[in-house]
């Protein structure tokens, strides 16, 4: 028996009532969200406002940061950890494959001369993206691979990442 069979039985039936639900209304299949995140006075931290939850982000002391909290890389790095435990635990119940836990380590880099003002030829963005997922079952080998290759077609996070959607900025009022 399982450790997580409990929570992986309710999410199991959660599963087939959000197929049932978006089968339905597909519309329905497309979840709005937002996050929020502004500079908290003369600190320099910035809360982040997720749904009901705020989280405190910051810089490192060498960007005049006082490390309260993770960096907005480390975030990133952070929700793409979560999304790809979640995803493993949706693939379990969809294929039928026993766990017991998954664990999920991102890393990467992050080139800071362009973020600092130096020259630079490409912009700024985190490189060498990478996880390592270790999937405690005793399912077979092959199984597991099979798990592996759904949870890289269906993460959504991971998908953002590797195939990158437009953002763009909306315009915004000011205020002096």
């Amino acid at each position: 028996m399982s450790t997580l069979d409990f929570y992986l039985n309710r999410k199991s039936t959660v599963l087939a009532q959000r197929r049932a639900d978006f089968t339905a209304a597909p519309e329905k299949a497309t979840v709005r969200i937002q996050a929020k995140s502004w500079v908290a006075g003369n600190t320099g931290v910035r809360p982040v406002k997720i749904g009901d939850t705020l989280l405190i982000t910051d810089s490192a002391p060498a960007l005049a940061g006082h490390a309260l909290g993770p960096t907005a890389p480390e975030v990133l790095l952070g929700a793409l950890a979560s999304c790809l435990v979640h995803t493993y635990l949706i693939q379990a119940v969809l294929m039928d494959i026993p766990i017991d836990g998954v664990e999920i380590e991102v890393r990467g880099a992050v080139p800071m001369g362009g973020v600092v003002g130096l020259p630079y030829d490409q912009p700024p963005q985190m490189t060498e993206i990478t996880y390592t997922a270790n999937v405690i079952t005793s399912a077979s080998a092959e199984v597991v691979e099979q798990m592996h290759q759904a949870v890289e077609a269906t993460c959504p996070v991971l998908n953002t990442i590797r195939n990158p959607t437009s953002v763009m900025r909306q315009p915004a009022h000011t205020e002096a």
